[in-house]
């Protein structure tokens, strides 16, 4: 990944993630299934202007859904635990 813009695809906006970014100041966000950990801490540090203190990424397979007699899969997609220096504000209220 050469762009740093194309690394982060969005918040991940679900209970487990905001229960983490209130107790350990961990943000999660959905990003490009291809961005190891170091882009996505560099895409973080300079698109936020925050400190990172650790990255920990996992892997997402898609879950089977079936349309009437049509079987189908959605979309395998990766998500990043991005865990905030200390004294850093939790910018993602503001997401």
């Amino acid at each position: 990944m050469k762009n740093i813009y194309g690394v982060l695809q969005g918040p991940c906006l679900t209970e487990k993630a905001a229960l983490q970014q209130e107790e350990d100041g961990k943000v999660v966000f959905k990003v490009h299934p291809k961005a190891n950990k170091i882009e996505i801490k560099k895409a973080v540090e300079v698109m936020f202007n925050v400190k990172v203190k650790d990255v920990k990424t996992a892997s997402i397979h898609g879950k089977k859904k079936r349309v009437g007699k049509t079987v189908g899969f959605t979309s395998d997609w990766k998500k990043a635990y991005v865990t905030l220096a200390e004294g850093q504000i939790n910018f993602a209220d503001e997401l």
